[in-house]
């Protein structure tokens, strides 16, 4: 994500300024006091005539009583910007939902042979803290159940991702978070980016989810979990 200030193009940078007031209007000497006073974009005098030149290109309008408003085509698109803004906030809530419904059936499951064995590997605030990864940070390469692999990669907070392999043949499982390496891979239990992955495979294929767990809950002392 780009936080940089486009101060190079004055319907970006007003637009950017909008989004901030969040306002349908505002009076001169308050949108002056907000550009000089609170986020300090420009000095007062330099303000006063970034307004004036945005009122000059019928970016912004101002009546009788010099409240200043977006033009009709900026407002539009930043009308067109909170829509968008506001159903990309509603997907997330009902996905975080969604998923955490499942984490909370998971968790009261005492059926099941995925439940059960995912909660083996994985305690309840590390379930919890899964639900909270997104879909779109998982890039799953490689799912073969013949050939008993996992491959994927998952976005961390560092620029680069971390992978997780998975080999049944060889009893390896590789992943190189710091908590899985520091504290997870010495118990062989899963951090939050495994639970994640199996919760995310049990979506797409039960079986194939219930598969992998089944075979790494199989004689685990066997298992070598590391970097």
């Amino acid at each position: 994500m780009n936080f940089a200030i486009p101060r190079q193009d004055n319907t970006e940078l007003l637009l950017y300024l909008w989004k901030i007031i969040d306002l349908p209007y505002i009076h001169f000497d308050d949108l002056l006091y907000k550009i000089s006073y609170e986020l300090f974009l420009f000095p007062p005098e330099k303000a006063t005539a970034f307004i004036k030149n945005l009122l000059k290109e019928n970016l912004l309008t101002e009546d009788d009583n010099r409240v200043i408003s977006l033009s009709i085509t900026l407002n539009k698109r930043m009308l067109l910007w909170q829509t968008d803004r506001k159903n990309k906030v509603i997907g997330k809530i009902n996905s975080v939902k969604k998923r955490r419904l499942l984490t909370t059936k998971i968790e009261n499951d005492e059926k099941s042979s995925f439940s059960l064995i995912l909660k083996s590997f994985s305690d309840k605030n590390t379930l919890n803290r899964a639900v909270n990864i997104s879909d779109k940070d998982f890039d799953i390469q490689e799912l073969d159940v013949e050939k008993g692999r996992i491959k994927s990669s998952v976005a961390g907070s560092k620029e680069d991702s971390y992978y997780i392999e998975v080999d049944l043949k060889k009893k390896l499982l590789k992943h190189n978070c710091h908590d899985f390496k520091t504290r997870r891979s010495k118990n062989k239990q899963f951090c939050k980016h495994l639970a994640r992955l199996f919760l995310l495979l049990k979506e797409k294929n039960e079986q194939s989810a219930e598969f992998f767990l089944k075979e790494l809950a199989k004689n685990i002392e066997e298992w070598e979990f590391r970097l």
